[in-house]
């Protein structure tokens, strides 16, 4: 597995799932409806324009009691990638995550679900907003099948979440989105 690379106006550090070694060998794919053919996120998921949450789908993992999805900018000019979502304690049972899920620490639906703060400062799904003129971005949404459910609130930060993370993976999965800033006219 290699790092990756460091550019002076990009992340110099891995994405989260680099950093987690899951517990089985098999994978867990994830896909999603809002992706154009050429893996470019539709408009509407990007802070630029609606900033709704996509809708997500994974294979199931046996065994699993919960499930965890961090998106993460790696391309963002700072140190490390920009957090655009946390959201952990889905039902084991969760085959994905609807569109537009709300704001909130604590979901209804999923049942249980908590969201962290994204690099915002807010709770739940940030949208892509890569700044104007720096070229194309690549988002990760990362899925972890965890083997229990995490006993943290909603001010978890993101390495606290990953060393949760660390001991808990059965399997994870990523898709890679890709958006860059529109052209203003």
């Amino acid at each position: 597995m290699s790092e990756t690379p460091h550019h002076p106006e990009h992340s110099g550090e891995a994405i989260s799932i680099m950093k987690v070694h899951p517990i089985l060998d098999t994978g867990v794919v994830v896909a999603s409806t809002a992706l154009r053919p050429d893996g470019r996120l539709e408009d509407r998921y990007s802070a630029y324009y609606d900033n709704i949450s996509p809708p997500l789908s994974w294979t199931a993992v046996p065994d699993a009691k919960t499930w965890a999805v961090i998106v993460e900018d790696p391309d963002a000019p700072q140190e490390r990638p920009f957090v655009h979502w946390m959201i952990w304690n889905i039902p084991g049972e969760a085959t994905g995550l609807p569109e537009g899920l709300p704001n909130a620490e604590r979901l209804i639906t999923p049942q249980g679900a908590i969201q962290g703060r994204n690099g915002m400062h807010g709770h739940g799904y940030f949208g892509p907003r890569p700044p104007p003129g720096h070229g194309l971005h690549h988002y990760y949404f990362q899925v972890f099948a965890l083997d229990d459910t995490l006993d943290m609130g909603p001010e978890t930060s993101l390495d606290e979440l990953l060393n949760a993370l660390k001991g808990r993976t059965l399997a994870s999965g990523e898709m890679v989105a890709t958006y860059e800033a529109p052209i203003r006219q």
